[in-house]
């Protein structure tokens, strides 16, 4: 078989679209590639520790759930904030000479993105834990007779029984418009590029494919360890949590203040469960993950987007920074225009999973490319 068609043993790479840059997490550093006014591409790594080296229990399953979301959240914004920083966009004169920056001083923009975190979290609070409560509270109330509504609650309402699938569907609702809106936005349309850029490039590395610009745009740009599908499945989850919890404590229907609080407590939870389905997805591919992945692939026809060559370009220099060299395939042109698609390379490991012996065909390509590697090594 071809080198560039070995299976390679699995590592951990994941990573995250930036301002015209892409954070790529390998499984010892991090590091983050942005493209400069000047066009060149500046790498850069990223110092992260994670506390499941001090704490052991913290990389249980389930536990590491919101553990790793916490950890990604922050490296994340620190990353984007760099980024930002890097391309000039953070120093406007007017914000420095404002009482603000004579008061904050280099600090400003670290206060601000305070701020801002602040002001997400508590609009999340409202849009997806407040909100949808008092939204079944005003449909429950008109279809129940003699029924009004309160702060405390609703007691014998006709929907009761739906609280949960309700609640889900109406957070699910606000979610997909939130992002559909975002990418409406030239700005975030070209992070959502990169965003592309991100998944082709580690499927081509997950193919075991030369990381180039031909190849890596050759893939999907649809990967079920997106963190866009863990958001979508963790509120998906939240639905069957809800509805268990809400049959086997009732009176939590008619106590809104207590029922939002109990959603807040359990969202370490959903946390866990979304996390351990995504991880389920990227290992295996069979009729049940691909249902459970299929709803965060759709999605991420919204918060991906074909990249263009230099987009690509930054993702497979951010991702070759965080690879061992041994697992880099090494990429002759002559090899270029016969690699197979992410696609194709799926389908002879679904292949090899069910015992199926390789077509002659394939054995013949897989020759030829052996062939033509080593005539351009040899050269």
């Amino acid at each position: 078989m071809s080198k560039c068609c070995e299976k390679k043993k699995p590592i951990s790479v994941g990573g995250q679209a930036l301002l015209e840059g892409i954070m790529m997490k390998g499984p010892q550093k991090t590091v983050m590639a942005t493209r400069m006014a000047d066009g060149q591409i500046d790498l850069e790594d990223l110092p992260e520790k994670h506390i499941k080296d001090k704490i052991k229990c913290m990389g249980w399953p389930i536990i590491r759930g919101s553990v790793n979301m916490v950890e990604s959240f922050i490296i994340g914004y620190k990353a984007l904030m760099k980024s930002a920083e890097k391309l000039g966009l953070e120093e406007e004169e007017d914000v420095k000479d404002s009482w603000l920056g004579r008061v904050f001083g280099d600090k400003l923009m670290s206060f601000l993105g305070v701020i801002a975190s602040v002001l997400g979290v508590g609009l999340a609070v409202v849009l997806f834990m407040l909100l949808p409560t008092y939204l079944f509270n005003l449909v429950n109330s008109l279809v129940t007779p003699d029924v009004a509504v309160t702060l405390k609650g609703l007691e014998g309402g006709s929907l009761d029984l739906y609280k949960g699938l309700f609640e889900g569907v109406v957070k699910i609702i606000i979610f997909v418009c939130y992002v559909a809106a975002t990418a409406l936005m030239s700005d975030i349309k070209r992070t959502y590029m990169y965003h592309g850029a991100e998944h082709k490039s580690i499927f081509c590395f997950e193919a075991g494919l030369p990381l180039t610009v031909e190849n890596v745009q050759k893939q999907s740009r649809f990967h079920p360890r997106c963190g866009t599908s863990f958001l979508l499945l963790m509120l998906v989850v939240s639905i069957l949590v809800s509805s268990s919890l809400l049959l086997i404590f009732p009176a939590l229907k008619q106590i809104t203040w207590l029922w939002v609080t109990v959603k807040i407590l359990i969202l370490p939870l959903l946390c866990g469960l979304g996390y351990e389905l995504i991880r389920l997805c990227g290992k295996h591919n069979n009729l049940f993950t691909r249902i459970i992945a299929a709803p965060g692939l759709w999605m991420q026809r919204i918060t991906t987007k074909e990249p263009e060559d230099d987009m690509v370009e930054v993702a497979i220099a951010s991702l070759k920074e965080v690879l061992p060299p041994e697992l880099i395939v090494p990429a002759p042109e002559d090899l270029v225009s016969d690699i197979p698609t992410y696609e194709e390379y799926l389908e002879e490991q679904q292949a090899e999973e069910a015992g199926e012996e390789p077509q002659e065909q394939t054995e013949e390509i897989a020759s030829e490319k052996t062939d033509v590697a080593e005539e351009t090594n040899e050269e």
